[in-house]
């Protein structure tokens, strides 16, 4: 038995990165849910996504807004055929129903990521299959350590 009350989630919260476990994504990507529906979110869902040496994540598009920042390492975002090289700290703006993806494309460092969707029920379609999910399913299992 916990000797923590349980958390109204209309309470604020601090999420200790340590206290939250990684989901692996495949492909060399594993993610950390932070602020989600579990927590009592009902405007957003962000989290961090961490790249091994040269993973990525396929072509994919939201049904929301989603913005990314890149947090550490260096990052080459696609978006309409296009890609770009990303650097610390830069930043993107994603509307929803634009196909895009990161990768990371250095063979020695990982990459990290810290995105943020515009509604606790963002989905992610992949554009090879068409197979649509919620990006929450994607964190299944997941706790929050809160203080």
């Amino acid at each position: 038995m916990s000797d923590i009350p349980p958390r109204d989630p209309r309470d604020p919260a601090i999420l200790r990165i340590a206290d939250i476990p990684v989901t692996e994504r495949g492909g060399g990507a594993r993610t950390i849910p932070l602020v989600t529906k579990a927590l009592g979110t009902t405007q957003m869902l962000n989290g961090i996504t961490m790249f091994g040496p040269g993973a990525e994540i396929p072509l994919h598009c939201h049904n929301c807004e989603e913005s990314v920042c890149v947090i550490e390492g260096e990052a080459v975002f696609e978006i309409d055929g296009v890609e770009t090289a990303m650097t610390q700290y830069d930043t993107t703006w994603i509307p929803p129903g634009v196909p895009h993806r990161f990768r990371n494309p250095s063979t020695a460092q990982g990459l990290k990521i810290f995105w943020t969707y515009a509604s606790p029920d963002a989905t992610r379609t992949l554009m090879a299959t068409g197979e649509t999910r919620a990006v929450s399913s994607e964190h299944a299992g997941a706790g929050h350590g809160k203080t």
